[in-house]
């Protein structure tokens, strides 16, 4: 069983779309057999005369929904990126798993993640899809009920392999083997020029850039407000697509030229442009 952390993104649209392994769909209905688990809350916001199947597109927003009912709550770099998402795969020499022990491993992997706290009445929304064979997709927002943040632990990485450990013995599967450390490599030290290219990439991200967190924001907010009624709801959201495309030519701009500083020589370079060599030395015999 080996658990994977994904880059955190700022709508549910994709991730769920890589645990279903198609495009989300408002026309596709997920029971409880794709839906192994979620977040205890979600009762409370589900009516008895309510449907009792929504489809791919009503999940995502559903994950979705906090970040625009707190649209000031931000993570601990100051990010909008809320949307955690982990993948777990089994061997494939695996047995496949019941419904039972897919939901049992789900929340176990969510508390060991930090997303479900026991106990916990204004945790954060989140979902285990099972849609694929031999794979596992935990799906949250860390944006709290109460507007805060979700904060996970530091040692992330190996509470889940831990955890997952002890899940492959629980169940009899079949266990990983930890590859030997790599060794240590010098690395070179950065020039200015490079340095200045990496704070230019940084910018420019499409995964984890601040332009991209805001035109992520910009864009989700236009797909949302085109689906409300009302006359000037299609126009606004138009003008907001079209920010939101400037933004994108503003990082293509700024990727190019991170790209231009780091192809400059990092050798030095004479003060009017024209190398000069160094004085002859010229060896002279004295005189006696």
């Amino acid at each position: 069983m080996i658990p994977r952390v994904n880059e955190r993104s700022i709508s549910a649209q994709h991730p769920l779309s890589q645990a279903l392994n198609r495009n989300v769909s408002a026309e596709e209905g997920l029971t409880e057999h794709t839906v192994v688990a979620y977040w205890p809350g979600l009762e409370f916001y589900t009516l008895d005369d309510e449907q009792t199947v929504w489809s791919s597109a009503q999940w995502a927003e559903h994950l979705d929904d906090p970040l625009v009912e707190h649209p000031f709550a931000t993570g601990p770099q100051g990010d909008r990126r809320a949307i955690f998402h982990l993948d777990v795969r089994l061997h494939p020499d695996d047995r496949d798993l019941t419904g039972p022990e897919w939901t049992e491993a789900a929340h176990r992997l969510a508390r060991a993640a930090g997303i479900e706290i026991p106990g916990d009445e204004s945790g954060c929304r989140w979902i285990g899809v099972q849609a694929q064979p031999g794979r596992l997709d935990l799906i949250a927002n860390l944006i709290r009920l109460d507007g805060t943040w979700q904060s996970q632990p530091a040692s992330l990485l190996r509470r889940l392999s831990d955890e997952a450990r002890r899940i492959e013995n629980e169940l009899h599967l079949t266990p990983v083997r930890t590859a030997p450390e790599r060794q240590a490599v010098a690395r070179p030290v950065p020039t200015a020029s490079t340095q200045l290219a990496t704070v230019l990439a940084q910018l420019a991200d499409e995964q984890s850039g601040p332009l991209a967190t805001v035109r992520g924001l910009i864009e989700h907010t236009a797909h949302r407000l085109a689906r409300q009624p009302g006359a000037g709801s299609p126009g606004t959201a138009h003008r907001l697509e079209l920010i939101a495309h400037r933004l994108l030519g503003i990082q293509q701009d700024l990727d190019a030229s991170a790209a231009h500083l780091a192809a400059r020589p990092t050798g030095a370079v004479p003060r009017h442009g024209i190398a000069t060599a160094p004085p002859e030395v010229r060896h002279t015999r004295r005189s006696p």
